[in-house]
């Protein structure tokens, strides 16, 4: 077993000590607030594989998840923390739903166009918050958290006073043309064709940034920016760029939301969802063949906390605990990293110096 291999090992070993430390707090909190804890978590653990629909409710969450999660691993590589998945998800929604109510277009092409909309929206919108920190060094946090809640609010704008059809009883748009949906995969499930989409998605981001020159300026502006810059690398681009390409694939996170879940535009289409990709890509250490894997587990915490919900005295709020001593956990190990490397540095610099 080489040092790579080893290496490995010991990431996987860690991912899985947290996840297992985060679920037996779970199970602790469990006990302190059911009448049932151990019906109730085995509800939460069991329960997605119980019935079609649980186990189709699981797999779309994960892909929703592999999406979000592959587009904040773009941004992490570069050392860039934009929270704008959120806000590009929703305008990648609004331009699918879009083409979807009001281009008519034979079936391939009509989905072919409206993912094209989706991903182009999703790609301008990542433009702006990019350009801000490169161009004017402005906070990519505050840029892209004002960025969302524009986005957020311009769709609730449209789908109000524009697409709602006078006689729905609630905030929502017509369904879209039967020619703009997403194949059904699993039937009784909302399991769609869009699974195909995150595969190749994965596979084009693991190339884009281990196989291109703008993924080889990416992983060194994140590794060392200065030493980017002064190897030739056109760093502001590059930033640029990140938040950019991370717009495409949270823009189709919202096309497969409006195109396959929904097939139609909702209120509150995301509920968060931008945010749940932080958790996916910390988990797969912002490596995206990693990032599926993060995703289903993730989904079914998801999907196992909606069953105990709904058969039990546990709200899921528990699955927010454990995602909450996840992040603490994998954050304060990878800080912990990060401080040995800086103080392994100060000890090459002073070696260097004597």
């Amino acid at each position: 077993m080489n040092w790579k291999q080893k290496g490995a090992l010991r990431e996987l070993l860690r991912i899985t000590g947290t996840v297992l430390f985060a679920l037996l707090i779970g199970f602790i909190i469990t006990v302190i607030v059911s009448e049932e804890p151990v019906k109730a978590f085995q509800a939460f653990l069991f329960g997605p594989l119980t019935k079609i629909n649980r186990f189709g409710s699981w797999i779309e969450e994960s892909i929703t998840l592999t999406f979000v999660g592959l587009a904040i691993c773009i941004v992490f590589k570069a050392e860039q923390f934009s929270l704008g998945v959120e806000g590009q998800l929703y305008m990648g929604a609004l331009a699918a739903g879009l083409v979807g109510l009001f281009v008519p277009l034979p079936h391939v092409f009509h989905v072919a166009v409206a993912m094209i909309a989706a991903a182009a929206a999703g790609f301008l919108w990542g433009l702006i918050p990019g350009a801000l920190k490169a161009y004017l060094n402005a906070n990519e946090l505050v840029s892209s958290l004002m960025l969302n809640t524009i986005a957020i609010k311009f769709y609730n704008l449209l789908l109000t006073n524009w697409l709602k059809p006078p006689t729905a009883g609630y905030i929502v748009s017509d369904y879209l043309m039967d020619t703009a949906l997403l194949a059904r995969l699993i039937p009784r499930t909302r399991v769609t064709s869009a699974l195909y989409l995150a595969i190749a998605a994965v596979v084009a981001v693991y190339w884009l940034m281990y196989r291109t020159p703008f993924g080889y300026a990416l992983r060194t502006t994140g590794v060392n920016i200065d030493f980017a810059r002064y190897g030739g690398i056109n760093t502001k681009r590059t930033i640029v760029l990140s938040m950019a390409v991370s717009g495409i694939l949270a823009g189709l996170a919202g096309a497969e939301m409006a195109m396959g879940i929904h097939k139609k535009l909702i209120m509150n289409i995301s509920m968060g969802m931008g945010f749940e990709g932080i958790v996916v890509s910390l988990l797969a250490r912002n490596n995206p063949l990693a990032v599926p894997v993060a995703a289903l587990f993730y989904g079914y915490l998801r999907a196992g906390a909606d069953v105990m919900e709904r058969t039990s005295d546990v709200t899921r709020e528990l699955v927010l605990v454990i995602q909450a001593i996840i992040i603490l956990l994998v954050t304060a190990e990878s800080f912990l990293a990060f401080m040995r490397r800086r103080a392994a540095r100060k000890r090459e610099v002073s070696e260097d110096v004597v």
